[in-house]
């Protein structure tokens, strides 16, 4: 019993190891990555129910999953922090690849509604974009599930593989992950091109988001297998490597795509009319000419005139009707050619 004790407490060393203070460190970043992701997440909640553009609505379900995969990802630094053994194994060799692909899954799914929204087409449904980013990820679950069944089928073999082995196999069962990765990153590229301009700025938190994101995988990837043992610090610096980069990973999550996304959320809340979630931003000419038969048509009515005005725009007499605010700006009438006139 009093060695069961002793090696409890190794296992948990280095939460409070004063020497090492990465464990103490991580740890406090961990703690407060939990709480500003809580925030966030009631946030959201507040917004869901003040946001009035459909298109921005239909991503906020999938933000909110996101948010709870960041959080699981603050969570999962404490297995990292305890010493590898039965416990944590199992948790470090599936939550690390699922949470990440999680949060990678809603990227594209985001990203590829942009896609749509920047040509100026109909966005998706919440529920398709959410759809897409669980049905995505679902390939890393499986892989995840069927890894950890084999080692403990065959006795926990994590126990008796050396340093180098149980390195080349995290990330081996990464190689979905990365692949998710890089196709959300040339897909967000994809939202640069379009003519409505109000939503590449979210192309580009996610561009910024999985740029950042590959330049820490492939740091910490190298130090894993490579540099740690050039340095000779492995297996020393094995889960710190991996702490760190799961940590500093989260934090850029919160900080280069879902505070940015919250702020724009804020500000569409407080439009009385936000523009048509399907459409782009008309231009000035057609808005100034639809004010116009917008005015005639209430002094037509404040007159009770039955009558319908004739006004004349850019040399071209056409036939005023009522227009409805909330449709889009719409172009006057082609002037009638030649042929046509004479047969009038």
């Amino acid at each position: 019993m009093y060695e069961d004790c002793v090696k409890s407490t190794e296992d948990y060393y280095f939460v409070c190891d004063n020497e090492g203070a990465w464990g103490i460190v991580l740890k406090s970043l961990a703690i407060i990555g939990i709480v500003v992701t809580i925030i966030l997440l009631l946030a959201f909640l507040f917004l869901m129910r003040r946001v009035q553009d459909s298109s921005l609505w239909n991503t906020l379900p999938t933000q909110f999953l996101f948010l709870l995969g960041v959080l699981g990802l603050f969570s999962l630094a404490f297995a990292f922090i305890a010493q590898f053994n039965q416990q944590t194994a199992p948790v470090r060799y599936f939550l690390f690849g699922v949470l990440f692909a999680l949060c990678f899954s809603c990227l594209l799914a985001h990203a590829s509604n942009l896609v749509k929204l920047v040509r100026g087409r109909v966005s998706f449904c919440w529920t398709t974009i959410l759809c897409i980013a669980i049905g995505v990820s679902l390939l890393q679950v499986i892989i995840a599930i069927e890894y950890v069944t084999l080692m403990m089928t065959r006795g926990m073999m994590f126990m008796h593989m050396t340093p180098c082995q149980l390195n080349m196999d995290f990330v081996v069962l990464l190689v979905y992950v990365l692949f998710l990765m890089a196709l959300t990153f040339f897909v967000s590229k994809a939202t640069f091109c379009g003519p409505c301009e109000n939503w590449k700025q979210h192309g580009r938190l996610i561009f910024v988001t999985v740029l950042i994101s590959i330049i820490i995988w492939v740091v910490w990837i190298s130090m894993l297998l490579r540099g740690n043992a050039q340095l000779q610090r492995q297996p020393q610096w094995d889960d710190p490597v991996i702490c760190i980069a799961l940590v500093t990973n989260a934090w850029v999550f919160l900080l280069l795509y879902i505070v940015p996304e919250l702020c724009i959320l804020y500000r569409s809340s407080k439009q009385n009319c936000p523009l048509p979630g399907n459409t782009c931003p008309a231009p000035a000419y057609q808005c100034s000419f639809r004010v116009e038969n917008q005015e005639l048509s209430r002094a037509r009515d404040s007159d009770g005139a039955e009558e319908d005005v004739a006004l004349t725009s850019y040399g071209i007499p056409i036939q005023l009707q009522t227009v409805d605010p909330t449709q889009e700006c719409f172009n006057p009438p082609a002037k009638p050619s030649p042929q046509q006139d004479a047969e009038m």
